[in-house]
């Protein structure tokens, strides 16, 4: 199986390739980036990585997508349209007006979304010329609104987010058993999702959970001990930019943007993977983010490509009526089948109005995001803004909407 990665060049790649060489089945990685001097290096350490570890595959690199693409089972979607530099205007535009500043939510989210879409959109047009039959998985922020992008235009596409992955595997240790074992009840949307069940050997085990060790829960998810109660379930920590915004706000200010540490990490490991006596990752990688990443996406792709049995992953996946208060094209984050057929939404009990309110609002801004992204327009972006629940007021999202458009110009066509 030939597996394809657009975005090849990230810091974060060798965590990836590292997990594909610890699974049989993929003989040949390719990692695809514009930026050809850092796929040098980020390439070259991952060779040294699959030499080390025994792994049969081989890996090439290219700045070519089609070259790259061509006759791939699977593709993943990993890029940053605008860099690090993108992302530090993302998270401080914001805050100038009040507002949280993050990279998939709010003002930053949308600003993100408007530079990606487009891109992707080329990026999937291009790798169905040839590789008709691949499956693309997107883990490109924000995930929920950039694969609905995908699955408008027909292409055969799953998002995919380390957030349960990592808190399943938290869990674990937290209760101290085999993470093989626990079995966690997703519903939401990506980055706003909730767990409702924590099944272990069958029992579910959340409600003593809250009841013994919320305190615990809740410092891990940076939320109140109280709000887990109240709600009988664990928000996602993404969760902290709705339930306590103005709280993140202040911290926030007083802090240096998340941007700016990435960019000192990835200067680091950059200058780490360039060293050709390194044969493991170091442990810098961690600082980098996206923990479990590459456990969840191997995973992933051998699911939906191996024509094997059904597995359960928790995707974003097109909503189809497994939320009956969304429409069937929305796309949820939640417990899955997946196979060689794709995805489906397991089966879901009704999802509690404090949840559901919340999860429909940001779908509809989530709508509007998408329409602005594809079809531009500084008025769209402004509807977009209003509807979302952490703007939500006129004067605010018209001002949000005409610093965001003079921000990012050069990355929307239409803005010239």
């Amino acid at each position: 199986m030939r597996l394809t990665v657009v975005g090849g060049g990230s810091t974060y790649t060798p965590e990836l390739v590292d997990g594909i060489g610890e699974r049989s089945g993929i003989d040949e990685i390719v990692l695809v980036d514009p930026d050809e001097q850092r796929l040098a290096v980020v390439g070259g350490f991952c060779r040294r990585l699959l030499a080390h570890a025994g792994s049969p595959a081989k890996l090439t690199t290219t700045a070519d997508l089609e070259r790259g693409a061509d006759g791939a089972s699977a593709v993943l979607l990993q890029l940053r349209v605008g860099g690090q530099a993108a992302r530090y205007r993302d998270e401080t535009f914001p805050l100038q007006h009040g507002c949280v500043g993050q990279e998939t939510t709010g003002a930053g989210g949308l600003a993100k979304a408007l530079r990606t879409v487009p891109v992707v959109l080329d990026i999937a047009e291009r790798v169905r010329e040839v590789a008709p039959e691949a499956w693309i998985v997107n883990f490109t922020n924000p995930v929920g609104i950039v694969t609905r992008a995908l699955q408008l235009e027909g292409h055969s596409a799953v998002g995919l987010c380390n957030v349960a992955i990592t808190f399943q595997r938290w869990l674990a240790r937290l209760l101290d058993v085999d993470q093989e074992s626990v079995r966690l009840q997703h519903v939401g949307l990506n980055h706003l999702t909730w767990v409702r069940g924590v099944r272990v050997e069958g029992q579910d085990v959340l409600p003593r959970l809250i009841e013994q060790r919320a305190d615990e829960l809740a410092k891990h998810v940076e939320l109140p001990a109280a709000l887990l109660r109240r709600l009988g379930a664990v928000p996602s920590y993404y969760l902290k930019y709705f339930y306590t915004h103005d709280e993140v706000v202040a911290r926030q200010r007083s802090s240096p943007p998340r941007a700016s540490v990435v960019s000192d990490v990835e200067r680091n490991l950059l200058k780490r993977y360039s060293d050709p006596s390194l044969t493991a990752k170091p442990d810098e990688l961690m600082l980098r983010g996206g923990a479990h990443y590459s456990e969840a996406a191997v995973r992933l792709v051998s699911a939906l490509t191996s024509g094997g049995g059904v597995e359960e992953h928790v995707v974003n996946v097109r909503n189809d009526g497994t939320f009956a208060f969304l429409p069937d094209d929305a796309v949820i984050e939640t417990n899955a089948e997946v196979g060689a057929g794709g995805a489906r939404p397991g089966a879901v009990r009704p999802v509690e109005p404090a949840l559901a309110g919340l999860i429909s609002h940001v779908t509809a801004y989530e709508h509007l995001a998408l329409e602005a992204a594809t079809r531009g327009g500084r008025d769209r972006v402004a509807a977009a803004l209003l509807a979302h629940p952490l703007i939500g007021r006129h004067h605010l999202a018209e001002d949000l909407a005409d610093e965001l458009v003079r921000l990012n110009a050069v990355h929307l066509p239409w803005a010239g």
